[in-house]
């Protein structure tokens, strides 16, 4: 049995939606999980919005009952939820992610679930789940009079004899097969192979696919064959009942009231054919787009960054995608069946395949190239291309690039990142006509020198064929930072940048250097910065000892949000903890944890650096991180409002409980820790907090400088405070008064902005002046270009994801103290960004 999890940003959408399911599936033979909303303000009204958290919990609920878990997701952010989930969920239950219409696919994956259905099956059931919706609202296309197979009108076995059972029925109810009567279709079916075709020559479709199903345009009074093999006679019996009986809506007013008309589809419109569904006519060929010039000598291309770090080389172009086949040739009559069988037995040496490079992979990788298998191996979809050969009299390689087209246009016009799963469609369409044609699949081309590969886009084949590889850098014009480029290559390491315009016109073997961090990709960089470069990532592993050249240590700790992560960052070495970030325990609760809950969760992440400095952040709600038990109703500029250590004006039992569950967690893990308070501006707010702390027993109280008033306040608050930690990523929103959510302004939401620099080196002189602790705990501490600037600012210690270390390491022990206040200087010295990452490039270069 299989379980479900509806990812979606309205608790209320998401109930509906799990009503409408249980409506199809009244047994309970489905079990459906919602993870849905932020919670709700104190005066009931939901919140929008999705969490993680609260998705990888529901995974591990079904984890105990079902062989595996689908999750749907309705839009935007819930996919990213979605596949943070995965990182977080404490079971090993197998995890589908469909991108499936919400609502529809919800619906039709639980229906198969219930039937028994395995986990790519209903994960079929609900890809496909839009297609009634296409077909009803299709434009005309060729007329779908024509018989099939042999003229008859009646269903033949596969082997050419009559099907076993056969069984003629009329559509009685008023509404013909809608959402509930496929619904009881499929559940009567019993996994039996039964077929349901509209006579006379109507599209037929399988019982058990309440998509399909949907796609019959089966009207009342419409005649509907029933067809299935030896031993089917009892599911055939079934679905003839359900005819016989109109699906209980004969004569009866409609079940359910409001929720039974909203299952019912929309009556024909004037002017529709008969029958409704009809086939679109395929996509025009795009024109060919005008040559791009190679961009000058020199230039730099900006883009993405969607995977850190520095990386040069020649650049390698993916090899273009197949042809689009000519769509003139017809096949013979005769010769039509034997043509249509050539695509199931392409797709299948693709899946084998795909199958083997997945078998090989581990991670991301070995999931989407998993994913990717089965949408090789969707049977509808090598059916429905099958047909096009039949009807048509087409080639199977066009047969196969029509379907493929409807689809990618299908999912193209869901927008954002759902429109980025195109790429996969893509993939695999070239991967099954390269089979039928005879010739090698597209792919990475195998060199064995380092390069940098550069794609329109690339396939999440492409991307994790590149494990192990000589590939030291991706490229890309297209995608975004849920695209399983960016995805596969953070899990490789390796640097990316998507979105670059005119990346492909640059010509073959040109050298470039990609910074993933920054987004650019720059020609004709010099053989010594790409080299430099190439010593950035070819790093040892961290020892755990983070030092200067000249033996000045510098604290190397990590950024964790859990248990896992806390015993990654153990296992990479890291010299503690240097934010420790404690809301993923608050986010998505109608109420606070409770102090015993806070407590054990506490312990897991101390526990793996019991002796090691652990930096603990107290609660950082607020902004885009709402809780309904603290946060305002709304805010009209939230990331200005009641958030970080403000929440505790409104809810000081929060920041109370909080505190003793950490004290608690410390005792009993015998750790010293550190404790810090997010979003503080004045030093009366440091007083509150460092009194709150000792009240609590807790001796190492903190603050992060977070607002330029904190920041020009350093000398005042580190005589308050034990120690501060810089989040440069709020700082610099706050000193550029720009969204750091806001693509249009991440120039300027840049740690190397002169500004931002300032700030950070007063707090640093404040440090030096009075002896105490200076962190940074921000993005830039991963940047191991500006890691030796801010070691000349004033930082003691940097605290950055686990990956990070051992190239910031690196960079460390390659220059002394004197020199990184010399780039320091410079860097903080100069007019723009751009001037202050050359200025200390100049000064820390070997």
């Amino acid at each position: 049995m299989i379980g479900i999890v509806a990812v979606s940003h309205s608790q209320r959408l998401a109930e509906a939606a799990g009503e409408l399911a249980r409506q199809m599936v009244p047994n309970g033979s489905a079990p459906v999980r919602l993870a849905a909303g932020a919670g709700t303000e104190p005066d009931g009204t939901p919140i929008l919005g999705t969490d993680a958290t609260r998705v990888a919990a529901a995974i591990d609920e079904l984890a105990a009952e079902v062989d595996g878990v689908l999750v749907l997701m309705d839009l935007g952010s819930a996919v990213m939820s979605a596949e943070m989930a995965l990182e977080f969920r404490m079971s090993d239950v197998p995890v589908r992610l469909v991108p499936a219409p919400f609502v529809e696919g919800l619906l039709a994956a639980s229906v198969a679930a219930a039937a028994g259905a395995s986990l790519d099956a209903a994960a079929g059931e609900a890809s496909g789940a839009l297609l009634a919706k296409t077909a009803q609202l299709a434009d005309p296309g060729e007329d779908d009079s024509a018989p099939d197979g042999d003229g008859t009108g009646g269903a033949v076995a596969d082997g050419g004899e009559p099907a076993a059972v056969t069984r003629r029925v009329t559509v009685r109810n008023p509404l013909g097969i809608h959402a509930r009567p496929a619904a009881l279709i499929a559940e009567a079916a019993g996994g039996a192979e039964v077929r349901v075709r509209r006579l006379p020559s109507g599209p037929d479709a399988a019982a058990a696919s309440l998509s399909r199903l949907l796609t019959l345009g089966a009207r009342a009074g419409d005649e509907v064959e029933l067809t299935g093999p030896a031993g089917a006679e009892d599911a055939v019996e079934r679905i003839a009942a359900l005819f016989q009986d109109g699906f209980g809506e004969v004569d009866d007013a409609m079940p359910g009231g409001a929720v039974g008309a909203a299952l019912a589809e929309t009556p024909e419109a004037p002017g529709t054919p008969a029958g409704g569904a009809v086939e679109a006519e395929p996509p025009a060929a795009v024109a060919t787009a005008p040559a791009v010039a190679p961009p000058a000598p020199g230039a730099t291309l900006r883009g993405r960054g969607v995977s850190a770090g520095r990386a040069g080389g020649p650049v390698v172009l993916l090899a273009p995608p197949v042809a689009e086949p000519p769509a003139g040739e017809r096949v013979p009559l005769t010769e039509r069946e034997a043509e249509a069988a050539r695509i199931g037995a392409a797709a299948d040496a693709v899946v084998a395949e795909l199958a083997d490079r997945a078998s090989r992979a581990t991670g991301d990788a070995a999931a989407i190239l998993d994913a990717t298998r089965l949408l090789a191996a969707d049977p509808e979809t090598i059916r429905a291309a099958g047909e096009r050969v039949r009807a048509q009299g087409i080639s199977a390689e066009r047969a196969v690039w029509e379907e493929a087209s409807a689809q990618e246009a299908a999912v193209a016009a869901l927008g954002g990142r759902m429109a980025e799963r195109a790429a996969d469609l893509r993939d695999v369409r070239d991967r099954i006509i390269a089979t039928l044609e005879g010739r090698e699949r597209p792919g990475v081309p195998d060199r064995s020198d380092p390069f940098v590969l550069v794609a329109p886009d690339l396939a999440p084949a492409d991307t994790a064929a590149l494990a192990g590889g000589a590939c030291v850098a991706l490229v890309t014009e297209q995608g975004g930072p849920t695209s399983h480029t960016a995805i596969i290559a953070r899990s490789l390491g390796l640097p990316a940048v998507v979105g670059a315009a005119g990346a492909t016109a640059i010509p073959a073997g040109r050298p470039v250097l990609v910074d993933g961090e920054r987004g650019t990709v720059r020609l004709d960089p010099s053989a010594a910065e790409i080299e430099e470069a190439r010593g950035e990532t070819e790093t040892a592993p961290f020892d755990g000892d983070g030092r200067l050249a000249d033996g000045t240590r510098i604290g190397l700790r990590a950024n964790v949000g859990g248990a896992a992560d806390a015993e990654a960052a153990a296992a990479s070495g890291a010299d503690g903890i240097g934010l420790f970030r404690t809301e993923f325990l608050f986010l998505d609760r109608h109420d606070a944890p409770s102090v015993a809950e806070q407590t054990a969760a506490y312990r897991a992440v101390l526990r793996p650096f019991a002796g090691r400095t652990v930096v603990v952040r107290t609660l950082d709600a607020g902004s885009d991180k709402p809780l309904p038990f603290a946060t305002a109703l709304s805010e009209e500029n939230p990331a200005l409002g009641v958030r970080g250590l403000r929440v505790a004006r409104r809810a000081p039992g929060l920041l109370r409980d909080q505190l003793r569950a950490i004290a608690d967690a410390a005792e009993a893990e015998r750790t010293a820790v550190d404790v810090m308070a997010p979003m503080v501006a004045t030093i009366a707010e440091a007083e509150e907090f460092v009194a709150a702390c000792r009240e609590a027993g807790l001796a190492s109280a903190g603050v992060m400088i977070e607002t330029p008033s904190a920041a020009l306040l350093a000398p005042e608050l580190l005589r308050v405070v034990d120690f501060v930690s810089l989040g440069t990523n709020d700082l610099a929103q706050y000193t550029m008064a720009a969204d750091r959510q806001e693509t249009e302004l991440a120039a300027l939401n840049d740690p190397w902005q002169p500004a931002v620099l300032r700030l950070i080196r007063i707090v640093g002189e404040a440090g030096r002046a009075t002896g105490q602790p200076v962190g940074v705990c921000g993005e830039a501490a991963a940047d191991p270009l500006l890691a030796p600037v801010l070691v000349g600012l004033g930082a003691t210690s940097l605290s950055m994801s686990a990956r990070a270390l051992a190239g910031v390491s690196a960079s460390l022990r390659r220059t002394d103290a004197q020199t990184c206040r010399r780039a320091a200087d410079a860097a903080a010295g100069a007019a723009s960004a751009d001037d202050a990452r050359e200025a200390a490039a100049a000064i820390l270069a070997p």
